[in-house]
């Protein structure tokens, strides 16, 4: 049973494999988490599983996928995820952050309202992006960033690191997937710069590659970094898995610890051929061809489906997310269905 075994990276210890995705809230309020936050983060804790993260926090305010959006923007933050990230600690989980810029995907309403663009005359704001491309139609064009705008977006992730460090995170990931900005520059569906920062596979990734080594910077050697891709854009001439597992290996010597492997987000027309542990696959390539850990995630379910991708080498951790939402208490149930156990909390012993 490799479900319910530790994993170890640098000198911080996971308790089991089971890891719950980022999933955005849309709850927070000018960036701060809620009640809501510290009820929803605290109970995945308390319901045993081995990592918690956060939803995207955005490192700048234009950052934001909607106005509800949590935030590590300012210092003020800091102490609004301070309390959050003890409660979690306290119930033997790892509690990590992630980093991110919603890029073009910027300036929406929350999902249960329709999701749509907010205009800038109602509420919203200017996004940016590496070109004047809008995500679809009815989303506004995006201001395509100059060179020094990137630098300064570069700068935002390291202060973002370095406001987490203070809140108490021991982990923290760079969120470079689902078509928000670091994606944008990756794929050439989304990215047609013509500098350095455009065109080549070298170039395109660049922008990536400088956002890992500015945290790195910040970040304690002793703790760690992931980093969540999109393995492929499921969309003719986008980004694919061949470019991600090299820039697995690009990232590996930056100090990236696992390779958080989904896919998909970057183009409205792409093609998904959704199913159960559709993504694995990939996950189970850039570990094997990059030589780095990797975290598998997308439908997957069930215990036994769970601890089989583990213990055939596919990935190092599973990401839940539905499922979480649906049970906070899975992990307890697969490891009953496991012949596993989980302990605590004390005040529920009664039920175990």
């Amino acid at each position: 049973m490799k479900l319910f075994t530790p994993f170890r990276v640098r000198e911080v210890e996971l308790k089991n494999r089971v890891a719950v995705s980022p999933m955005c809230e849309y709850s927070a309020k000018e960036g701060h988490p809620q009640p809501w936050h510290m009820v929803h983060l605290g109970s995945r804790a308390v319901g045993g599983a081995g990592l918690v993260m956060t939803e995207a926090s955005a490192v700048e305010k234009r950052g934001r996928i909607s106005a509800e959006d949590a935030g590590i923007y300012d210092d003020a933050h800091i102490d609004s995820w301070r309390p959050i990230v003890e409660f979690v600690k306290g119930q033997g989980a790892v509690v990590g952050m992630q980093l991110a810029h919603a890029g073009r995907k910027a300036s929406t309403g929350v999902p249960w309202a329709g999701g749509k663009t907010v205009p800038i005359g109602n509420g919203g704001w200017e996004p940016v992006a590496p070109s004047a491309l809008p995500f679809d139609a009815g989303y506004t064009v995006p201001h395509p960033l100059e060179v020094d705008e990137i630098r300064e977006i570069v700068g935002a992730f390291r202060r973002g690191a370095e406001r987490a460090l203070a809140a108490g995170f021991p982990l923290v990931e760079i969120h470079a997937a689902h078509g928000y900005l670091i994606h944008e520059f990756l794929s050439p569906l989304c990215n047609t710069r013509g500098d350095d920062y455009g065109g080549t596979f070298d170039n395109r990734v660049r922008f990536a590659l400088e956002v890992a080594k500015a945290i790195r910077e910040v970040w304690p050697v002793t703790l760690p970094l992931f980093c969540r891709v999109s393995a492929t854009d499921w969309a003719e001439g986008g980004w694919d898995l061949e470019q991600t597992i090299e820039l697995s290996r690009r990232l590996k010597p930056l100090g990236v610890d696992l390779i958080d492997t989904s896919s998909g987000g970057a183009v409205p027309y792409q093609k998904i051929p959704v199913g159960p542990g559709y993504q694995v696959g990939f996950a189970k390539a850039i570990r094997k061809q990059a030589g780095i850990a990797t975290g598998a995630v997308g439908m997957i379910t069930d215990p036994a489906q769970a601890d089989t991708i583990l213990a055939t080498g596919q990935a190092d951790l599973v990401f839940l997310a539905r499922e979480m939402l649906r049970d906070p208490y899975w992990p307890r149930r697969a490891a009953h269905a496991l012949g596993g156990e989980i302990t605590g909390p004390v005040q529920y012993g009664r039920a175990w």
